[in-house]
């Protein structure tokens, strides 16, 4: 799990951009730090509960107050029947833009190394953690946008 800055990025801001590239379970980012953490297709690769707890922690420790976290991940839905829904039509979205074979080759890795959690799972993370203001900002599916900001 490794942490970039893209780089379009860098010419947006008139502040510093720092880039990091580590396992997001291993890196220590430090206390009141940043002022904003984009987290994009990172967090889905936790696994259990506790490291979605304490990597959530280190990011709300790592912001400065009234710092924000934004989230862009694939989600699940706690609902098993809509899970089932947002499976199928992801992955007929998958065959139609790489064939069965990509679908396939995909759906096994997310089997074998992902382990997301519904939005509910991680709103409520954000809050128990200490994120004082929490908002959803899209939902379509399997994927999801959401963040938080730090008091």
């Amino acid at each position: 799990m490794s942490l970039y800055t893209a780089p379009r990025v860098r010419p947006k801001t008139t502040g510093a951009v720092e880039t990091i590239q580590s396992d997001i379970r291993d890196v220590d980012f430090g206390n009141g730090r940043f002022d904003i953490i984009l987290a994009s297709a990172v967090l889905h690769h936790l696994r259990t509960d506790e490291e979605w707890r304490t990597v959530f922690q280190k990011l709300y420790d790592a912001l400065r107050p009234r710092g924000s976290l934004w989230i862009f991940d694939i989600v699940e839905s706690p609902l098993p029947g809509v899970q089932a829904i947002h499976w199928r039509r992801y992955g007929e979205y998958l065959t139609a833009a790489g064939g069965e074979e990509f679908r396939k080759e995909l759906y096994e890795r997310i089997i074998a190394e992902d382990t997301p959690r519904s939005v509910p799972f991680q709103l409520d993370l954000l809050r128990s953690v200490g994120f004082s203001e929490v908002e959803l900002l899209h939902k379509n599916s399997c994927y999801a946008a959401f963040g938080a900001i730090k008091r």
